[in-house]
């Protein structure tokens, strides 16, 4: 067989077209029983231990109000809630001490300027971490809202199982057209990449920790030294997971969408440098890795919408030699249309009514430019900070 025999065409677009199918219909399988599988299990919460929830914020007035009333909610029987305000500008401290109330639960830390060699936020957990009392720590970012049981219901899994460490995924909360859009499928893609198995096995090396809800017992955050041992990451969250799974603590991580919600970026340039700030850290710095996802984004997640129109408007070009195209193309536009169904399932299970699916491959561009801008971006500035090959400068 040759190029431009129709057995040979037939033979090469039908085994890409069929491995394409075939992924895609397991991944839509796979959708109903991915929360399911990972999802927080119950666990007794008799006498557990006392609770201080640590919030590092750095010019979050525009949401800490929700995150500090929210955290005072918590329906954990023994708790505090200790904000540092690391160098805000934009009042976040004051806003989140009126949101307070004079609640006696709550304390509000003034940041220092971080030591050389320390990221801001890392030093600001260690601040936290230091003025804290309790026997378990929860450290959550100050866009997160907690639901009432999610402290408390962690803190018994924690406590069952062992635990060193425990994070949880929560979900989203999704406003402009750019986080509806883009927000989902990156966040998706860290999920599936993420073998959640290997990093609940306390055999194996395998460890992630998400810094939107990362819960601690006291005695093994401080055995590896706290966030000293991760002072310089850009990545502290994954970083401290691995720290202490490398002293021999084990790691849980859930899917948890009830128990809190999240508000990321909120719009599409923020997108692109919040994901971008981190996103090839978190493939350690692998070329080959990066390279691969974007080589499966092509094939999987291009490469058929490009194929779709020169299908219909050429088939000549594409189907050399086929004597009947029209199956070509309708297996071809199935195939486009699986994704679009993929995204519509995902929606759905995180309780989104799905209306953007179709954006799923605007999406998915979206994600592959984080990817790109990520590999090429050695220095980087978040938060009035800077980052070089994901370290503090």
């Amino acid at each position: 067989m040759r190029w431009g025999d129709p057995a040979f065409s037939e033979l090469l677009l039908g085994g890409y077209l069929g491995l394409l199918t075939l992924l895609w219909t397991g991944l839509l399988a796979s959708v109903g029983g991915w929360h399911k599988k990972f999802g927080l299990p119950d666990a007794p919460a008799d006498a557990l231990p006392s609770l201080s929830i640590c919030v590092p914020a750095r010019d979050e007035a525009h949401q800490i109000a929700a995150c500090v009333r929210a955290a005072l909610a918590s329906d954990h029987p023994a708790f505090e809630v200790i904000l540092v305000d690391d160098g805000s500008t934009d009042g976040t401290g004051e806003v989140a001490k009126d949101a307070a109330s004079g609640d006696a639960r709550f304390r509000l830390v003034q940041g220092t300027t971080p030591p050389a060699g320390w990221a801001g936020k890392p030093w600001a957990c260690a601040r936290a971490a230091a003025e804290a009392h309790g026997g378990h720590l929860l450290f959550i970012d100050a866009d997160v809202v907690l639901a009432p049981d999610a402290a408390r219901r962690a803190a018994a899994v924690l406590q069952a199982r062992q635990l060193g460490l425990l994070s949880l995924f929560g979900t989203w909360r999704l406003v402009s057209f750019w986080e509806r859009v883009a927000i989902p499928v990156i966040g998706w893609f860290i999920r599936g990449v993420t073998d959640i198995e290997a990093v609940n096995a306390p055999g194996r090396k395998e460890a992630f920790a998400n810094g939107q809800f990362i819960l601690v017992e006291r005695g093994a955050y401080e055995a590896i030294g706290g966030h000293a041992a991760v002072k310089a990451e850009v990545l502290e969250d994954v970083r401290l997971g691995q720290s202490l799974k490398q002293r021999g603590h084990s790691l849980g991580l859930y899917a948890a969408p009830w128990a809190f919600e999240v508000r990321l970026y909120r719009s599409l340039g923020e997108v692109l440098s919040g994901y971008g700030k981190n996103f090839y850290e978190g493939m350690g710095r692998r070329p080959h890795i990066a390279l691969g996802a974007l080589l499966f984004l092509a094939i999987s997640s291009f490469l058929p919408y490009a194929l779709l129109p020169l299908a219909v408007i050429a088939p000549q070009v594409l189907l050399t030699g086929v004597s009947a195209a029209w199956p070509w193309q309708l297996w071809l536009g199935v195939v486009c249309g699986l994704p679009v169904a993929f995204r519509f399932r995902l929606d759905r299970a995180d309780g989104r009514s799905g209306v953007l699916a179709w954006t799923h491959p605007l999406g998915n561009l979206v994600l592959g430019a984080v990817l790109l801008s990520s590999v090429f971006r050695v220095r980087t500035r978040w938060k009035g900070r800077t980052f070089v090959d994901g370290r503090a400068a």
